[in-house]
């Protein structure tokens, strides 16, 4: 459960991904972005997605993989903790350059050279989400923060069989 702030819970700084169940061992490595890049990283920097809820990480993996496979493809949900706030960086829809890299479509090497600088200068990153706009994606090198996080919880994860509805 995704902690309430204070002053009706302890503000834990927590964040989500979901991943198929066979990578849910690697789910900080990075590999993905390593190897694909993502929109906010190049090709070659090893980035983890994540959200600061649960529904977002489903929303920012569907979007990409459909409501089908997360339907019936094993998939775990993983939560972990921040431990010191003072790593995170907020990057506001104000501090983008381009107000287009917040929209869904294609990816400019220029968002991935931005996303890079941010990485390099920040442990954790928090940006808004595009998936769901209202909502932020933390993103961090998985090489720079070793120790800054702890890993709360892995559990199975089952989708809501109505946003798979039969036909």
């Amino acid at each position: 459960m995704t902690p309430l702030p204070p002053p009706l819970g302890s503000g834990e700084f927590i964040f989500w991904r979901l991943d198929e169940a066979k990578f849910a061992g690697s789910w900080d490595s990075g590999e993905g972005g390593y190897r694909v890049g993502g929109r906010w990283n190049s090709r070659g920097v090893r980035a983890v997605y994540a959200a600061l809820d649960p529904a977002t990480s489903i929303l920012e993996v569907a979007v990409h993989k459909t409501f089908r496979a997360l339907d019936i493809v094993p998939h775990i949900m993983t939560s972990a903790r921040i431990t010191d706030i003072a790593h995170v960086h907020v990057v506001t829809a104000a501090d983008i350059p381009n107000a287009n890299w917040l929209r869904p479509g294609a990816i400019s090497v220029g968002q991935q050279a931005f996303g890079d600088e941010l990485l390099k200068a920040h442990r954790f990153v928090l940006i808004p989400s595009v998936v769901s706009t209202h909502s932020w994606n933390v993103i961090f090198d998985s090489a720079a923060v070793k120790g800054l996080y702890a890993m709360a919880t892995q559990e199975a994860f089952a989708l809501d069989p109505r946003l798979h509805p039969a036909v």
